[in-house]
């Protein structure tokens, strides 16, 4: 398979956010800022490309009986390793996804793609498939921080861009995570429809 189109694949053709609909707690939960989102994505690109290149290296080793298992185990690790980055050198960023960052261990994008790709396929060609899910995942995740952030607070990434009586709240909160998404998968799905 080429590389490139392995990368591209969870870019575009399997966005684990607008075309698999996969990881929505994190997906709703985190996005209240770009910041937020574009932070428990590269969270979750990290782990995705561990786990899977962990995985793939170890799938002729872990049985059959407890393949499930083991791939929690080092999921787990994994995040638990980012955990502690984070604690350490990121602790505002920490703080604001709380409890989001322990439950990547039970993500499905994670260990979907551990059992759906990097239980099959080569080290090399699982670590590329981490990295555009993964990466496919940060864009979901940013772009919709970006469009709660700017409707809901007037600003992006901090930066104030209309002035803050323009905000809309419901856009901060909960109900506007499910609006924001639909309208952008509204969007992509006329985008795709019109080519």
């Amino acid at each position: 398979m080429n590389k490139l189109k392995i990368v591209l694949n969870g870019l575009i053709k399997e966005n684990p956010t607008f075309v698999l609909m996969l990881g929505m707690c994190p997906t709703l939960g985190t996005t209240t800022s770009m910041l937020n989102g574009l932070g428990m994505g590269l969270a979750t690109t990290f782990v995705l490309i561990c786990s899977n290149t962990v995985i793939s290296a170890l799938k002729n080793v872990i049985p059959d009986s407890v393949r499930i298992p083991a791939f929690i185990v080092l999921i787990a690790s994994f995040v638990t390793v980012l955990e502690l980055c984070m604690k350490a050198y990121t602790p505002a960023l920490y703080a604001s996804l709380g409890l989001f960052i322990p439950l990547i261990v039970v993500n499905c994008i994670v260990l979907g793609r551990a059992e759906s790709f990097a239980a099959k396929n080569g080290v090399f060609d699982s670590m590329l498939d981490g990295l555009g899910i993964g990466l496919g995942f940060t864009m979901g995740l940013g772009i919709l921080g970006a469009v709660r952030e700017l409707l809901g607070a007037g600003t992006l990434l901090g930066m104030r861009i209309f002035p803050e009586d323009y905000g809309m709240l419901v856009f901060v909160l909960a109900p506007g995570a499910f609006i924001a998404l639909g309208l952008i998968i509204a969007f992509i799905n006329s985008r795709k429809s019109k080519a």
